[in-house]
């Protein structure tokens, strides 16, 4: 018997729109590319959660711009931060009996679906892997199939291209292994949404590797803490978490 937990009707029935999202989230991110500039510009990128399109470029919201936020005091970043992880358990923490992916047996699951499926949450949870996304990025690649939701939420944040990675290439049509665009020569972050020992998102890596892409970082929503960040460092990929399994709850 699984123990699901239960919506709440108020948070299943508001409506959030960007400005909404960056300013009650400015913070959720951890203190990785400093609080004045960020990998994409000067302006932190939970500041700027809908570029706008001119042409092929992306204009990002200056601080004192409709919409944008200056910044945050430390302990609202702390504030938020928490109520964010407190909400993912929540949502999404379930206990019984599974077998992970890597053959582990546990008491206790994250259904990842539960909060990729929630718009308002999952709006935030990209809100607040933005700062994450290391310079230089010039594509996202979404791993299939939870890491789909997670990479068009954080384009949308970050004005960032994405790529849709399949387990394997199809065997017809394109014979892709990576929708959306080109991956040749392109500098990739892999999105993933939990991590336990790396598993599929080490071969997808690989894939994408010989493929000629430029595979340096893997973010991801929950790291489980059973050795993916050494799996992944051992071939030369970081491994960015948004929460830790021991920061949930």
């Amino acid at each position: 018997m699984v123990n699901r937990p239960h919506s709440s009707p108020s948070r299943a029935l508001s409506v959030v729109n960007a400005r909404d999202i960056s300013t009650s989230v400015a913070a959720l991110a951890p203190d990785v590319t400093g609080a004045t500039t960020c990998a994409h510009g000067r302006v932190p990128a939970w500041a700027r959660p809908c570029p706008q399109r001119v042409g092929d470029q992306r204009v990002a919201l200056s601080p004192g711009a409709p919409g944008a936020v200056g910044g945050a005091r430390q302990d609202d970043r702390m504030d938020e931060r928490a109520a964010l992880s407190r909400e993912l358990y929540e949502v999404a923490h379930l206990t019984g009996t599974f077998t992970l992916r890597s053959g582990t047996v546990s008491d206790q699951y994250f259904d990842k679906y539960l909060f990729e499926a929630d718009p308002v949450l999952l709006d935030r949870i990209a809100v607040a892997l933005a700062p994450l996304v290391p310079a230089g990025t010039e594509a996202l690649a979404g791993l299939e199939l939870g890491g789909i939701p997670i990479v068009t939420a954080l384009s949308r944040v970050t004005g960032l291209p994405a790529r849709f990675v399949r387990k394997e290439a199809k065997a017809y049509g394109t014979c892709r292994l990576a929708e959306g665009g080109e991956i040749e020569g392109f500098r990739l972050t892999v999105v993933e949404d939990v991590v336990t020992t790396g598993g599929q998102a080490l071969v997808s890596c690989g894939d994408l590797r010989d493929r000629g892409a430029v595979v340096d970082h893997v973010l991801c929503v929950i790291d489980r803490e059973a050795g993916g960040p050494e799996a992944f460092a051992g071939v030369g990929v970081e491994l960015r978490p948004l929460f830790r399994m021991s920061e949930l709850g």
